[in-house]
């Protein structure tokens, strides 16, 4: 008598996150990985199959994309993992940021669909969540952040732009989103629990992988015992025991005087900042991590191993 292997299907292997996640999972004896021949990794009869051979899938598609390969799978038991930002704020799919809330992780390995989380939102929601739960933040304050990124976060054509013939001509630095409506702010709203959308301006760095993300805060916008130490103190009780969460120590007047967007780069980890003025008037929150880590594949990752976990175990005799 054998045990069956849970089947992984990547619906997307050759794009930026796709090929991450194809080199984590490739020499792991635990899963058997499901792969399309170049000539019909388009065709929707073969992606289809694929689909509905598998246990889990994971989509690293564009929007629509991974909308059609959800319709596709229709009908079949494979359970999802979304890269896309296609569901990210859909109800009936589970925000696969597993330390989002106590919760959070249980509901991601039981789950059917589960959507991974933007780079952006998943530094934006750690730093916020957290603190808007615990009543230091309002709900309702209205709030700016601004996030930079290597470039490879605008997917392939952000390496070729970079990389490619015409790299000389790349810009050192690229901010983009200037009207305001990025797709990622409905997301960071919507987890973070904010009331009001924020004012979200991402930019794109002459580097290949890494992002630093900030949001500053008025002290005096804040409930009267939410000055930066207990701020700090909220993000710690709350992350404590993650394996993927670091909260970096805070002293008044005191830490690094500035932060490197690779710091974390080849890792799953995240680091989370508070830092303040001297007079504690103005704070600033900040989060370190590898966008193609536990912006991305990491991420996806992460879900899939909580996913397994709870995957019934077969024996095929």
């Amino acid at each position: 008598m054998t045990i069956s292997k849970p089947r992984v299907f990547i619906d997307g292997d050759q794009g930026t996150t796709g090929l991450q996640i194809l080199e984590r999972l490739g020499g792991r004896q635990d899963l058997q990985l499901l792969t399309l021949p170049e000539a019909v990794r388009k065709d929707p009869q073969a992606r289809a199959c694929a689909l509905q051979q598998a246990d889990i899938a994971i989509l690293c598609l564009p929007d629509a994309a991974a909308r059609e390969a959800v319709a596709l799978a229709a009908g079949c038991d494979v359970r999802i993992i979304d890269a896309s930002s296609a569901h990210r704020t859909d109800p009936a799919w589970i925000y696969g940021l597993p330390e989002l809330t106590p919760g959070q992780s249980a509901q991601i390995a039981s789950a059917m669909r589960v959507s991974n989380p933007g780079c952006y939102p998943t530094g934006a929601v750690l730093l916020l969540r957290p603190l808007i739960d615990a009543g230091l933040i309002p709900a309702d304050l209205t709030l700016a952040i601004h996030a930079i990124s290597g470039y490879s976060g605008q997917g392939r054509a952000g390496v070729e732009r970079h990389e490619g013939a015409t790299a000389a001509q790349a810009p050192a630095l690229q901010l983009y989103g200037l009207d305001l409506r990025h797709k990622h702010a409905p997301e960071i709203r919507l987890h973070a629990g904010l009331a009001h959308r924020p004012i979200f301006v991402p930019a794109y760095g002459r580097y290949r992988q890494g992002i630093v993300l900030t949001v500053p805060l008025f002290r005096d916008a804040l409930p009267a015992a939410a000055d930066a130490a207990r701020l700090h103190a909220a993000l710690a009780d709350h992350h404590a025991g993650q394996r993927h969460v670091e909260v970096a120590r805070f002293t008044p007047g005191r830490g690094p005087a500035e932060l490197d967007p690779q710091a974390l780069n080849g890792t799953d980890a995240i680091r989370l900042h508070v830092r303040c003025s001297p007079d504690g008037g103005r704070i600033l929150l900040a989060a370190v991590f590898d966008n193609l880590g536990k912006g991305a594949a990491g991420a996806a990752v992460q879900n899939l191993n909580l996913m397994l976990a709870e995957r019934p175990v077969l024996a095929v005799v």
